[in-house]
């Protein structure tokens, strides 16, 4: 069975940055997923800063909701800075009920 891109993505949805209640696609925390013809995965995730102390606890939550996924084969998360992670790369829908909850 072929995996598709948006499943990953969808499976990603599901895991949320533990200090603001997001989750890492909307947060703007995934650059890349690539998927070959083997259903083998590779992701491209940042932090918002490089002194999160949950990186390691985030990439492991990434692979393993990917990992859930009927018939995946391999996972690899890579941590990666470049380019830093800004307040705008947040999903502009979740930035707009950010600031209708803030008024």
């Amino acid at each position: 069975m072929q995996i598709t891109k948006d499943a990953i993505i969808k499976a990603l949805s599901e895991v949320y940055d533990p200090e603001i209640p997001i989750n890492i696609v909307d947060m703007g925390l995934i650059y890349r997923v690539d998927l070959d013809s083997k259903n083998n995965v590779e992701i491209d995730m940042t932090m918002t800063t490089r002194g999160c102390p949950m990186h390691s606890m985030m990439t492991y939550a990434a692979k393993k909701r990917v990992e859930k996924i009927d018939g995946i084969g391999s996972v690899k998360v890579n941590l990666i800075w470049d380019p830093p992670w800004t307040p705008e790369m947040i999903n502009p829908k979740i930035k707009e009920q950010m600031l209708k909850n803030n008024e």
